[in-house]
């Protein structure tokens, strides 16, 4: 019998070996989704809170009506990930999302800690979308809920919510076993809200431009009643910092997309479907938070926005009760969609990540008579719906932004190193001097197909690069805190690793890329990954001390989870040593 240890290294590296051939047999998931069903299940995901809450909550404290900027810079650098996601989507066409990516590419580690922050950014998006929920019903009824709870059960923790929010936790509840029920039911409901949910979406647009006025762009600050935070007014009220930190919020809003890569095993041609999805998806959703993000900041004052609840208040405000009361209506479906589309991915990536032995193996189980992971499915839930309860609805949001943040990173880092992987087995020679190294770093010779000295060179590269982007975001962000002697020595360092930054992508474009026949591919590699690598983490910077502690405890509790129990039931370390085993036997 083979009972060799295996080298932790090793352990921490191993790759999941995917087959294109791979197919759901009939005790698994169904590909019953097809472009019009996942792109609908996309723009349902996001255009939910996003639309009818999101604005307001940054533009009342942090961005002003430069919210409307925060919405694009949040929508340029979701779409350089989304190009990501839709590249890897067409290599790897399975349930996980970037968990799956980053197994097949990177290794098992790395994958494991992708997919654990993938579990806590769904499971917190569902979370803030039920509270979202909760908070619109409850104030189109004159805050009943609200009103009963304070008085007889308040919170008085400073990191939670006012008081336990029950309302939340039923809605999510009913979600999930809708989603539950199996995927052509959910998917059809689903199709049926987002609808909906776009009809009130364009009556807002089409209303707020009746109602518009430009003199909210430009509010002087004597204008702003005492006791209101509202900056220093104009259309920069809290300054360009202000923007670029509301952006870091609204990033929030397009998380939405990686529901589309979580569908690979229930979706028919995932190859073509998946990438052509996502692009649509991001097109769409751009241009809508766009429009409202403008109108909302032009119908009413943005330091008089109701963050609860912000369209009923404004459209009262103006003396609209019928539009006031449909708008709240289509804000409901729309957050329903939502809801759907954020417990859509949650229980598919729980059976991708324990069907490859990583975590428990309940959650791997198909039901027979649904064909979903109805166990997985019910936790998630009833995790997001306790998560709902207790928590307010900006630390939610918070908590959210930071694991996309992180799982976007590393998708960049792997489009980068599948692109200039070299696919043969044999290494060349290895080089006799340096000229020739340098020679070969600069690909002087313009070689066209890659070798074992190519794909090492570009993992250096890809290296320096993640590490001198981390120097140069902390920089920019203390930056905008520190003044003096301090100031000048970030300065520098700023601009030591610019120049490092645009090196190692120079070197990494003069480096031959593989040569793959696939459907989608990433355009302007390197410069669109490295692009969104150091936007993503500039973002992530911007979060609060809070958020990265609440971060850092669930990346704690994920490692303990791997170290005593993923470690040692991977599927793929069991194969390898089976191999192993049969290799020794022969």
């Amino acid at each position: 019998m083979y009972n060799k240890k295996i080298p932790l290294r090793e352990a921490l590296t191993r790759k999941k070996v995917y087959c294109s051939e791979d197919e759901p047999g009939k005790e698994n998931l169904k590909r019953v989704l097809n472009l019009f069903d996942i792109t609908l299940l996309a723009i349902g995901a996001t255009l939910g809170s996003g639309v009818y809450v999101l604005p307001s909550v940054v533009s009342k404290t942090i961005a002003g009506p430069a919210v409307v900027l925060s919405f694009i810079i949040a929508a340029i650098v979701s779409s350089f990930s989304g190009l990501c996601y839709a590249e890897f989507a067409s290599r790897v066409p399975k349930a996980g999302s970037s968990y799956i990516y980053s197994y097949v590419a990177v290794g098992e580690f790395t994958a494991f800690v992708i997919g654990w922050n993938v579990i806590i950014e769904h499971i917190i998006g569902v979370a803030s979308v039920g509270k979202a929920l909760s908070n619109y019903f409850d104030s189109l009824l004159g805050y009943p809920q609200k009103q009963f709870m304070i008085e007889h059960f308040p919170i008085h923790i400073s990191f939670m919510g006012e008081y336990p929010d029950v309302a939340s936790f039923l809605f999510i509840m009913i979600f999930t076993l809708l989603v539950a029920w199996g995927v052509r039911e959910s998917s059809s409901a689903n199709n049926i809200f987002t609808s909906l949910n776009l009809l009130t979406i364009f009556t807002i647009i089409i209303s707020g431009c009746y109602f518009a006025d430009f003199n909210n762009w430009k509010i002087k600050k004597n204008a702003i009643p005492a006791g209101v935070n509202g900056g220093n007014g104009g259309f920069f009220p809290f300054g360009w910092q202000g923007a670029v930190a509301g952006a870091a919020k609204c990033f929030y809003g397009f998380i939405g997309f990686e529901t589309i890569s979580t569908t690979g095993d229930e979706t028919k041609n995932p190859k073509r479907t998946i990438p052509l999805a996502l692009v649509i998806s991001l097109l769409f959703t751009t241009t809508v938070y766009f429009a409202i993000a403008v109108v909302m900041t032009l119908m009413w004052p943005y330091y008089d926005h109701d963050s609860n609840a912000p369209l009923p208040v404004i459209y009262g405000h103006l003396g609209m009760p019928s539009i006031k009361y449909m708008v709240s209506g289509g804000a409901m479906l729309a957050l329903t969609t939502t809801l759907i589309g954020c417990l859509f991915p949650l229980p598919r990536i729980l059976y991708a990540m324990s069907s490859d032995g990583l975590l428990f193996k309940i959650f791997s189980k198909v039901n027979k008579t649904t064909k979903t992971p109805f166990i997985s499915t019910i936790f998630c839930g009833t995790f997001a719906g306790t998560l709902s309860t207790v928590f307010n609805l900006e630390q939610l949001i918070d908590m959210t932004s930071i694991g996309v943040f992180q799982a976007y990173i590393i998708v960049c880092i792997c489009v980068l190193v599948l692109r200039y992987k070299h696919s043969s087995q044999f290494k060349d020679d290895p080089e006799v001097s340096e000229v020739r190294g340098l020679r070969k770093c600069l690909n002087m010779s313009s070689l066209k197909v890659t070798s074992a000295d190519t794909q090492y060179l570009s993992r250096v590269c890809i290296l320096i690069y993640v590490l001198f982007a981390v120097v140069l975001c902390i920089c920019l962000v203390n930056m905008e805190k520190d003044h003096g002697i301090m100031s000048f020595v970030l300065t520098v360092l700023c601009n030591i690793s610019i120049i490092v930054l645009v090196i190692a992508m120079i070197l990494l474009s003069r480096l031959p890329q593989a040569n793959e026949n696939i459907s989608f591919k990433v355009p302007c590699v390197p410069l669109i990954p490295c692009l969104s690598i150091v936007l993503n983490m500039y973002l992530m910077m911007k979060l609060d001390i809070k958020t990265w502690i609440r971060f850092v405890l669930w990346i704690c509790l994920g490692l303990l989870v791997y170290a005593f129990y993923g470690i040692n039931h991977s599927l793929e370390a069991l194969r390898k040593q089976e191999v192993k085993k049969n290799y020794v036997h022969t």
